[in-house]
């Protein structure tokens, strides 16, 4: 498991370069593409194929668009098992059958948790059975770990789909989960209460001009348009934004010659 780290030291990290998907017996074309491109959407960059049924070049392609068709480029291709997971000294097996020989199961998240500690100096091989019927008996013994990943009603994921899970999972374990998302691009400050008071003028104003108080009162209306806006928290900008769309709704109206009564 993850080790404790004191203050101030940095946390430890899982070595994605030592972290491979090996795919055994993948059926369709399609799905080598789009775990290729759940791969390198969460940086990783090794990729091993074992006896694949087909690979169609464009089929894969066709799902492993951009910079994951370079994976393409560096996949694996092995006839056999064994041989293909000789480099590795970690094998974790993927399932969704419970019980059988092996009782010891891990989720996506425990299992990226331990890879901290072994991807230090381990490689590591996220192994996947082929989409019909997964890993079999004949394969688990090569796994030194199993990981199921807990599922609603329909237990059966897409081959793609179940990689990209231990990637993303994988991918928390190399970044930690308090890695801020990218901010926007361009930060503002918080509306100003005077800005907001001339948003909520101008938009009376403009109520007004289309007759939507006709049948409803005022007061509560804005007592509404306030309290949604305030949810909110619009910034300068957003404020601004709305605030233009109330004023131009009365000047198109005077442009069209539509004749309004203000209060």
């Amino acid at each position: 498991m993850q080790e404790k780290h004191s203050q101030g030291e940095p946390a430890a990290r899982v070595c994605l370069d030592r972290v491979a998907i090996v795919l055994f017996r993948p059926q369709l074309p399609e799905n080598i593409g789009a775990a290729a491109r759940a791969a390198c959407n969460m940086g990783l960059r090794r990729l091993v194929v074992v006896q694949p049924a087909d690979l169609d070049r464009d089929r894969m392609a066709m799902m492993a668009t951009g910079p994951a068709e370079r994976l393409l480029d560096r996949m694996e291709v092995h006839d056999d098992l064994a041989q293909a997971l000789k480099p590795f000294q970690y094998i974790v097996g993927t399932t969704a059958r419970l019980g059988g020989v092996r009782n010891d199961y891990f989720s996506p998240r425990e299992i990226a948790a331990r890879l901290v500690d072994i991807t230090a100096v381990n490689d590591v091989a996220l192994l996947f059975g082929p989409e019909n019927w997964g890993l079999t008996n004949d394969e688990l013994p090569f796994c030194h770990a199993l990981v199921t990943i807990p599922t609603g009603e329909c237990s059966s994921l897409n081959l793609a789909q179940a990689v990209g899970v231990l990637c993303y999972e994988t991918w928390l374990a190399r970044i930690g989960e308090e890695t801020p998302l990218k901010p926007p691009r361009h930060a503002a400050p918080a509306a100003p209460s005077a800005r907001l008071e001339l948003l909520f003028r101008d938009w009376e104003r403009a109520l007004w001009a289309i007759e939507f108080f006709k049948t409803r009162r005022p007061d509560a209306v804005m007592r509404t348009v306030r309290e949604v806006f305030f949810r909110t928290s619009l910034d300068w900008r957003e404020a601004s934004l709305l605030r233009a769309i109330s004023l131009e709704t009365v000047r198109y109206m005077e442009r069209k010659g539509t004749p309004f009564a203000l209060p």
